[in-house]
């Protein structure tokens, strides 16, 4: 016995005189080449699921139906199912019946396996002047205390200067931003 909803009941009911039998026809079809499947309303249209996921959905307008299929990866999509005018107009069957069985397969098909996560990139060395500045002004604890990213931030920004002067500029501002406890990009940070 298929599991029904009764809210598609209802939306069958309310469709265009013509909608009626499409989708009735496709209902059927759906049950019963998808036994285990079960119905439900989504975005306002009835669907149908398995194990809690979309399988197909249908749709009626004024003037047309579209039966439709998720995660469909045939070439372009929907095509014959897009718009229904009469159950004459009907898609073959044959061709309804490999777009669900398709449906099916995705969803039990094994997942990606995801790719593994590059190692982190690691932390550079602390420039000698760096590391005296720090010792100066007692923030050496505050910078080891940081995350790896953000001591790397400090550094590579550290190091990027072109010139000796920019370089010490830098070093003097990175000094004072960790002493308050501030990242890098702190300015970027939401509150």
């Amino acid at each position: 016995m298929p599991t029904t909803d009764p809210r598609i009941d209802d939306h069958i009911a309310k469709a265009c005189d013509f909608a009626r039998p499409i989708l009735e026809r496709f209902r059927a079809l759906v049950h019963r080449e998808v036994p285990g499947c079960a119905e439900a309303i989504k975005w306002g249209m009835p669907h149908f699921t398995l194990g809690g996921k979309n399988i197909a959905g249908m749709a009626a307008f004024k003037k047309h139906v579209s039966v439709f299929f998720h995660h469909d990866e045939q070439p372009g999509g929907t095509g014959p199912f897009r718009q229904i005018a009469s159950i004459e107009a009907f898609p073959d069957e044959t061709a309804v019946v490999e777009r669900l069985h398709a449906a099916v397969e995705r969803l039990s098909a094994p997942k990606a396996v995801p790719r593994p996560k590059a190692p982190p990139k690691p932390v550079p060395n602390l420039p000698d002047a760096f590391a005296k500045a720090l010792a100066l002004t007692a923030s050496r604890e505050r910078f080891d205390a940081m995350p790896p990213g953000q001591r790397r931030e400090y550094i590579e920004w550290i190091v990027e200067a072109k010139t000796d002067a920019t370089r010490d500029k830098r070093i003097a501002q990175a000094v004072e931003w960790i002493g308050e406890g501030k990242t890098r990009n702190w300015k970027y940070q939401k509150c």
